[in-house]
């Protein structure tokens, strides 16, 4: 049981920080000011060396890892494409990216919850990876 819901919370943990990297992706082009911009690539830094760090662990027990919902993705590229296409400012990514910050920490709590019995490391990845998308909610509440 503690294997299972170790994997299982490191699997939710690794489609989360995917899908904030793509989410990031999408908009860093868009972004007009630079300090937002430097923000938005200092939280990507910070996903990408937690996917290093739980691609590690999950190969440790023979698993390649989960890739987000291609529906939850496909949804997401829509509505930020669609809203940007309406009003391209940094307002409007900073909405899109505190929608999806919320959104990821809501999942992973509830992933917390769900597979408590995983090891502790697990859980420090999944805890830091939600105060990680929480800080950057708080960082780019300057551009709403």
């Amino acid at each position: 049981m503690i294997q299972q819901d170790t994997i299982k919370l490191l699997r939710e943990c690794d489609a989360g920080v995917k899908m904030g990297t793509a989410s990031i992706d999408d908009v860093l082009s868009r972004v007009k000011h630079h300090a937002l911009l430097d923000i938005l690539c200092k939280s990507k830094r910070e996903h990408e060396i937690l996917q290093e760090e739980i691609t590690k662990r999950l190969h440790e027990y023979g698993d390649e890892g989960k890739s987000p919902n291609p529906i939850a993705k496909g949804m997401s590229w829509v509505k930020t494409n669609a809203m940007l296409a309406a009003d391209c400012n940094d307002a409007t990514i900073a909405s899109l990216m505190t929608d999806g910050c919320n959104m990821g920490v809501k999942s992973l709590n509830r992933y917390l919850n769900q597979y408590e019995a995983a090891e502790e490391y697990a859980k420090d990845i999944a805890k830091r990876l939600i105060n990680l998308e929480e800080q950057l909610a708080i960082d780019i509440r300057d551009y709403l």
